[in-house]
């Protein structure tokens, strides 16, 4: 082999392995505190709902640019306490989805309905989000400790959709956050889609 060829391979091999976690704590490997932190972030359908609630939170300004990334993980920990004792919630994969698609659309189309109305609407997705991951919940896991990890990764997704919406201010920034709000929102219909 090429001398010069091998640092190359070895780059692309090392960028090709997944993290070696070998210093996690075991509670993590069975779904502690670091599961449930990354469990929401490798989840795309999960990603693009969070964005978008901190996206709306933002455009439509104080007080729901903190009372909707607020409400979501309250209702949604509520969700995942259903799930996790095995109360029954038909069509949860449907509800994330159209939580993408709903959720894109409110931003894409600069709808301001009044703030409990939003609030409403939010919390709704957010029980099918909470249900699905406290059924998908692994057994051998700390259930509080997973949760705490779960709802801390959503509030910085939360939080990126926040810092993006923050854009609104400005007449450019304003038509990109609407533009982030519809790609999301086909994201979502791409995910119903593939529910059928």
């Amino acid at each position: 082999m090429n001398k010069h060829l091998v640092p190359a391979v070895l780059l692309l091999l090392a960028l090709g392995c997944g993290p070696a976690f070998a210093h996690a704590d075991a509670a993590d490997a069975a779904g502690g505190f670091l599961a449930g932190f990354l469990h929401p972030l490798l989840g795309w359908d999960h990603v693009v709902a969070m964005v978008a609630v901190g996206l709306w939170g933002a455009f439509l300004g104080a007080p729901a640019i903190w009372v909707l990334p607020v409400v979501f993980p309250l209702v949604m920990a509520f969700g995942g306490v259903l799930g996790i004792v095995g109360v029954p919630l038909p069509g949860v994969e449907t509800g994330i989805a159209l939580s993408a698609i709903v959720l894109g659309a409110m931003v894409a189309l600069a709808a301001r309905p009044p703030l409990p109305v939003a609030a409403v609407l939010v919390g709704a997705f957010a029980i099918f989000h909470g249900h699905a991951h406290g059924t998908e919940l692994p057994g051998a896991a700390n259930p509080l400790v997973f949760s705490l990890g779960f709802v801390l990764a959503t509030g910085l997704l939360h939080a990126l959709g926040i810092g993006f919406g923050l854009l609104v201010t400005r007449p450019a920034g304003r038509i990109a956050v609407r533009g982030m709000g519809a790609a999301i929102s086909l994201v979502g219909v791409a995910f119903l889609f593939g529910l059928l």
